[in-house]
């Protein structure tokens, strides 16, 4: 079944307002919202929904309900995705990208990284997270940050996807990191890109579907915890996950649409972790707590 995505081409500033409301009109529905840049000179953007067919009819009739009210000279347009794999699709082509003090970048840019780079090799695959999104480029800039001004000594990647999150830490830093993920696909790309980045120990790659799993005891307490997945789980965790925080230690979020922001911070505040700053990046945004 074909995936379709509506649209609005708009500046910048007004994606981001349309992706507020588009946030509190599906609020945890399971539809994708975002926005993509298409020219920077031009300030040209995209304001996108994405269903599956079956769900067009519905979708459409409450976007243009919300749009009509808010942006009335909103143009609503319609784009069927080809049923290719998107993950491999996406990446064909893209440039470098700068995160901090990392470059993620695939085989074919190995002459892009310059001295005092800290470069990490991720090739299109099966597994998300390559840096090119809002939510992995921001995961590495906060994780810089925070390795960089706070003690750490063991680091958990909850949901790794492709590794590059666990590669960073270690590539900062000599420290164990646990990295898992629920699909054993994932935990195997993870692996492989491990290896593809020089790391020979160091980082234990494991699949674990939830935390009752034994990988998080057995390394654990960790200093850092990374999980850049989506609002709805991280919100269901943020008991269990604080659970398995060292005293004093740091937890980044990201996953988040900016409209979602406040509801993963009550969540974890409840959970005694206290909010230390959050930035943005494409309307998405990358949270960091920690355990005074």
């Amino acid at each position: 079944m074909s995936e379709i995505r509506l649209y609005v081409t708009t500046t910048e500033s007004k994606a981001e307002e349309i992706l507020d409301l588009l946030s509190a009109v599906f609020g945890e529905e399971d539809f994708a919202i975002g926005t993509t840049e298409i020219d920077e000179k031009k300030d040209i953007w995209e304001a996108s929904v994405y269903m599956m067919a079956e769900d067009e009819a519905e979708v459409r009739s409450r976007v243009e309900t919300a749009l009509t009210t808010a942006f009335p000279q909103a143009v609503l347009e319609r784009e069927v995705i080809p049923e290719v794999d998107w993950v491999v699709k996406s990446l064909e082509g893209l440039k470098p990208v700068r995160a901090g003090r990392f470059l993620v970048h695939g085989s074919h840019d190995r002459d892009k990284v310059r001295p005092g780079d800290i470069a990490i090799e991720i090739d299109a695959g099966q597994a998300f997270g390559t840096g090119h999104h809002g939510t992995t480029a921001g995961c590495l800039e906060v994780i810089d940050s925070v390795v960089r001004s706070r003690p750490v000594r063991n680091a958990l990647d909850l949901g790794t996807g492709s590794g590059v999150l666990a590669i960073a830490v270690r590539k900062l830093r000599n420290i164990p990191v646990l990295a898992t993920d629920i699909d054993p696909i994932a935990t195997k790309v993870a692996a492989e890109n491990v290896r593809r980045n020089g790391i020979a120990s160091g980082i234990v790659t494991r699949t674990a579907p939830g935390f009752h799993s034994t990988a998080f005891s057995e390394h654990g307490p960790f200093d850092l915890i990374i999980a850049n997945i989506l609002a709805r789980p991280l919100i269901r965790m943020a008991p269990r996950l604080a659970t398995h925080l060292a005293p004093g230690g740091s937890v980044i979020l990201s996953g988040i649409l900016a409209g979602q922001r406040w509801r993963v911070i009550a969540a974890y505040s409840g959970a005694r972790l206290r909010h230390v700053r959050t930035i943005w990046r494409n309307g998405w945004v990358t949270i960091h707590l920690d355990r005074p």
